[in-house]
């Protein structure tokens, strides 16, 4: 899957590189960084010991005076020599603010017994040294490049033809020429880091393009209360209808649910013989019609056979038709509003490229498709469909067909996807 594309993708990455490197000019920007100084780190136990020390000094020294109230002066005296010096002049103003001069009348004022008399306290306060900053500023000069728009625009040729060749949706390469410009123009880029950033840039916008709620079909048919589960399978001829209700029905029962198919498709005789005998291999019955039959006939007997037999699952196989189609297409939107399913998924070859997500964005437009199913992705080397169609359509591929077998169907991996194109 997407040889091709990802060696597109590498070959215009590189050729953008080399181009940044001969045509943009290089450019000497001096850059701060800030980095811990290390004499503060190493300075900082000293620091604290040093203030502990201080205040353990201190603390003894109130509690001696703590006893008796006594005049300023005398507790200066007799603090002990080694700390009078540090304290002497954050004491006096303290002990001078707390100091109350009585009136006249104050004196007759008789104290509450629970009230004592308190000794003045000294209230000493640590000054320490200013602090230092954490962090110091390191200037370091380094060789970068700056592309402009304009060079970017001429740049990105080679990358947008490789996107185009590989059947890459225009709207999709017009996201991705955004999403790099916004993130490598007019900045400086390290000399030695553009391959990366450009890269990093292109590996980001192709993740966003599947940035839609994706559906978890077990999740969504065992939440439903009242059964059965109703899915319309639609798309044009040949894009592998038939096969594919075929490996879903085969997902669904080895998750112990059970389903009936509706073969919708009486445009086609062979449809309905091809989709009978899916079923007796998966030992599935198969409602059907005589060929001609209205098709909306069909899967209303479909679904009406679920609820007796109490089924959990009703596929419903419809003839393969084109958006230019009127009849068809009318015809279509006649089997939704009969069945209103809980499901309607568009099928489409990955090997058509453009052309599957002109077919899936028609189809949303006509019946408002919930989710998409790509068949031959096995076979894909270019990949340009299961890039577009969902940022396209804005509706989330569930599965990817990749073989012949019953059991080649794979749930969608955006992850995969990205892992694959070497980003």
């Amino acid at each position: 899957m997407f040889k091709f594309l990802k060696d597109k993708l590498k070959g215009a990455i590189e050729k953008f590189t080399k181009k940044v490197g001969e045509e943009v000019p290089e450019k000497e920007v001096e850059i701060v960084k800030e980095e811990i100084k290390e004499e503060v780190i190493k300075e900082k136990p000293k620091k604290e010991k040093k203030v502990k020390e201080k205040k353990e000094k201190i603390k003894a020294a109130k509690k001696e005076k703590a006893k008796e109230k006594k005049p300023k002066e005398e507790i200066i005296e007799e603090v002990k020599p080694e700390v009078k010096e540090e304290i002497k002049e954050e004491i006096i103003p303290i002990i001078e603010t707390k100091e109350e001069k009585k009136s006249f009348f104050g004196i007759f004022k008789k104290k509450p017994k629970e009230e004592k008399e308190e000794s003045i306290e000294p209230v000493i306060e640590i000054k320490e040294e200013k602090k230092k900053g954490f962090f110091e500023q390191v200037k370091e000069k380094i060789t970068t490049k700056v592309i402009n728009e304009k060079q970017f625009d001429e740049m990105f040729w080679d990358l947008e033809m490789a996107l185009l060749e590989n059947n890459v949706a225009v709207e999709v390469i017009e996201k991705i020429k955004d999403d790099l410009k916004k993130d490598i123009t007019n900045k400086p880029i390290k000399r030695n880091e553009v391959e990366k950033e450009i890269t990093e840039s292109l590996k980001k916008s192709i993740e966003d393009l599947f940035n839609v709620s994706p559906i978890n079909l077990l999740s969504e048919v065992k939440s439903k209360q009242e059964k059965p589960y109703i899915i319309v399978f639609v798309g044009i001829n040949g894009s592998g209808k038939t096969t594919t209700i075929a490996k879903v029905a085969h997902f669904l029962q080895k998750n112990d649910l059970k389903v009936v198919l509706a073969a919708a498709d009486t445009f086609r005789a062979a449809a309905i013989q091809q989709l009978e005998e899916h079923g007796e291999k998966l030992g599935i019955k198969v409602i059907k019609h005589d060929y001609g039959s209205d098709p909306a006939a069909v899967a209303f007997d479909a679904i009406k056979h679920a609820k007796a037999k109490n089924l959990d699952v009703v596929l419903i196989d419809t003839a393969g038709r084109l958006h230019s189609n009127t009849n068809l297409v009318d015809e279509m939107k006649k089997i939704v509003r009969v069945t209103h399913p809980d499901l309607k998924i568009f099928v489409g070859e990955s090997i058509t490229g453009n052309d599957v997500v002109t077919q899936s964005d028609e189809f949303n437009q006509a019946i408002g498709i919930d989710g998409i199913i790509l068949t031959k992705s096995d076979v894909d080397e270019k990949g340009g469909a299961i890039i577009s169609v969902s940022y396209v359509t804005q509706r989330p591929i569930m599965f990817l067909g990749c073989g012949q077998l019953l059991e080649d169907l794979k749930p969608f991996d955006k992850d995969e996807v990205v892992k694959n194109l070497g980003l």
